[in-house]
C-alpha cells in the first residue's frame, strides 16, 4: 500500500522561487535588513514588503525602484548603485519644513542655479532624519531630464505616446556628502511638483534575509 501511495501519491509541489538578490525582488516579496547601529532606527532589523516596482527612464539607461513599507507604516525606496560594486540606495521622503530645517530653503535654492554647482551645509537635523543626513553636500548632477512610471519595466522597454514618451517627466539634481555614503535627490515634475529624498548607500549585506512572496 505504502509502494502504491508513493507512486500514486499527490502531486509534487512546484519548488519555490529562489531569491537571493534585490534584483529579484516582486511586489509581494518580503526582506528583513541587519541590526547594525550604523542603519537609521526606520531600518535597523526591520523587515519590509515589496508594495510595488517603479522605473526610472533616462536617454540611455533605467532603472527600477521598489516601494517598500514596514510594520510601522514607513514608506522607504530601494534602488540598486552599480557602478565597480552594487550597493543598496534607501531613499525617504523629507518634508519642505524638514527641507527649511535642514538647509534654509534660500541656501537650497541654489541646487537650481545652472552658474556654479551648489554647496549645501546641514544646518539642524530632524530626530527623524538622524543618520539620514551628512554634513555637508555637492552638486554631482545637474537637470537630468528622465521619466517616471509607475510601473516596472524591467527587461521591457517603457510604452511611448505619439510624442515618443510615456510616463511622468521630471528634472533630476543630485548631491552627495563628503564620504559618498549619504545623498540628496531632487526630482522637479511638470508644474513645479518637487520631491526632495535623502538616501543611504549601504552594503547588499545588509538584507540579512529575503522572503518570497509566491
Amino acid at each position: 500500500m505504502g509502494f502504491l501511495k508513493g507512486l500514486f501519491g499527490t502531486k509534487a509541489e512546484p519548488p519555490k522561487r529562489q531569491l537571493n538578490h534585490p534584483r529579484q525582488l516582486q511586489v509581494g516579496d518580503m526582506i528583513t535588513l541587519d541590526t547594525d547601529f550604523g542603519l537609521p532606527a526606520q531600518l535597523r532589523g526591520q523587515q519590509f514588503r515589496v508594495e510595488a516596482v517603479n522605473t526610472y527612464e533616462y536617454s540611455r539607461s533605467q532603472h527600477p525602484e521598489w516601494v517598500l513599507k514596514g510594520y510601522s507604516g514607513d514608506t522607504v525606496f530601494l534602488g540598486l548603485e552599480e557602478d565597480d560594486e552594487c550597493s543598496l540606495v534607501f531613499s525617504i521622503t523629507i518634508t519642505r519644513p524638514e527641507v527649511d530645517s535642514l538647509f534654509g530653503l534660500d541656501a537650497f535654492s541654489e541646487i537650481f542655479e545652472e552658474e556654479q554647482k551648489a554647496e549645501l551645509q546641514t544646518l539642524a537635523v530632524p530626530e527623524r532624519l538622524e543618520q539620514w543626513v551628512g554634513k555637508q553636500y555637492h552638486e554631482v548632477s545637474f537637470a537630468e531630464f528622465g521619466y517616471f512610471h509607475r510601473q516596472d519595466y524591467r527587461g521591457l522597454k517603457p510604452p511611448q505616446d505619439a510624442n515618443g514618451a510615456c510616463g511622468d517627466a521630471f528634472e533630476a539634481y543630485g548631491l552627495e556628502d563628503d564620504s559618498g555614503e549619504r545623498a540628496l535627490e531632487v526630482e522637479v515634475y511638470e508644474g513645479g511638483d518637487t520631491e526632495v529624498c535623502v538616501s543611504l548607500y549601504r552594503p547588499l549585506s545588509d538584507i540579512r534575509e529575503y522572503w518570497p512572496g509566491s
